[in-house]
């Protein structure tokens, strides 16, 4: 039985974010308020080749101790590659590149071969590089790459080419798309965006009131107006969940003057490792908010969810887990995120 299936039995959660929330209904009680704050607490890489005693390493040597790119990855990109007849500097190179490095809804990186390090990296000031590489993702949320796309990255890369006098060798373009329709098939048969909706059983909430049951969960304000996220463990990484509201009512100008009703409870599954897991503390956050703020958990038809859907959904999200990571698309890592942006 497909997700899709269970997520119908189970009342119609589906596995995606709520673009839209209802229309936020005003009741006669009024809204809750927060309490005081009382004393004010509120891939491994091989290491590089060493020189003998008294020699100077070639490039050559460099080129053969270098170290696989972080940024630009075979499973998901189609890459070029450009030789250059001597090395370039990081200057020169700067000065050629693309205004934008994007075809379409797909992004691409341009990296050189530093002489000295070994290390494939953005080209940069006070460096030379003896070859270079671009990266065009071949699929993302946004669907497969297409042939209009791919001519637009050969011909934005083709003037960087031009520019610093080297030669570049691009996959053929009918592969490249042929592999890209296959990837965003499989990216769609194991993408999973878990959504619920906490809807207030009496009272309507103040903004200062969701914060404050929202801190006692471990979440903080977000970049984004709206947003409250609980943070992953590493800095840097994209949010475990997010809590959402809606965003005017962080811009008022008097916020404590604004009710809320609903909140969007949300998990990106293949943002997070699965070693985190981020399934357990959706479903905990979901209960606890949902216990402190007296509210029920709904999905986004306003049906109640029972403990049996996230059962359900538990257990279909593993087959998940283990399929991304037979592909080296292991949820969380760097790969994984970026194709399921």
């Amino acid at each position: 039985m497909t997700l899709t299936a269970m997520l119908a039995i189970v009342g119609g959660l589906i596995l995606a974010f709520v673009i839209g929330q209802g229309a936020w209904a005003a009741r006669k009680a009024g809204p809750r308020k927060a309490l005081p704050v009382q004393n004010g607490v509120e891939p491994q890489f091989d290491a590089p080749l060493e020189p003998k005693i008294g020699e100077t390493p070639t490039i050559a040597e460099i080129v053969r101790a270098r170290r696989q790119s972080t940024r630009i990855d075979a499973l998901i990109d189609a890459i070029a590659t450009i030789n250059v007849d001597a090395p370039v500097s990081g200057e020169m190179a700067i000065a050629h590149l693309p205004g934008s490095r994007r075809a379409g809804t797909k992004p691409f990186h341009i990296e050189g071969l530093n002489t000295e390090t070994g290390d494939w990296e953005q080209p940069t000031p006070g460096q030379r590089y003896s070859e270079f590489q671009a990266g065009l993702q071949m699929a993302n949320r946004g669907g497969p790459l297409n042939e209009i796309e791919y001519s637009e990255f050969v011909q934005k890369l083709q003037g960087f080419v031009d520019g610093i006098g080297g030669f570049a060798q691009f996959p053929d373009m009918l592969d490249v798309v042929s592999r890209a329709r296959e990837l965003d098939q499989f990216a769609a048969e194991n993408d999973a965006q878990l959504a619920v909706m906490l809807r207030a059983k009496g009272a309507s909430w103040t903004l200062g009131f969701v914060q404050q049951a929202a801190l006692r969960h471990g979440f903080v304000p977000g970049a984004v107006p709206g947003r409250l996220v609980l943070p992953a463990i590493d800095e840097g990484l994209p949010p475990v969940l997010v809590l959402a509201y809606e965003p005017q009512a962080a811009l008022a100008e008097t916020p404590e003057g604004v009710s809320l009703r609903e909140l969007t409870l949300s998990l990106d599954v293949p943002q997070t490792p699965a070693v985190a897991e981020p399934f357990a503390a959706w479903q905990e956050s979901a209960r606890g908010l949902a216990r402190d703020l007296e509210a029920d958990i709904c999905d986004d038809a306003g049906h109640v969810l029972n403990l049996h859907a996230f059962a359900s959904i538990d257990a279909e999200l593993g087959e998940r887990y283990k399929a991304l990571a037979a592909r080296d698309l292991a949820s969380g890592s760097l790969a994984a995120r970026r194709l399921f942006s």
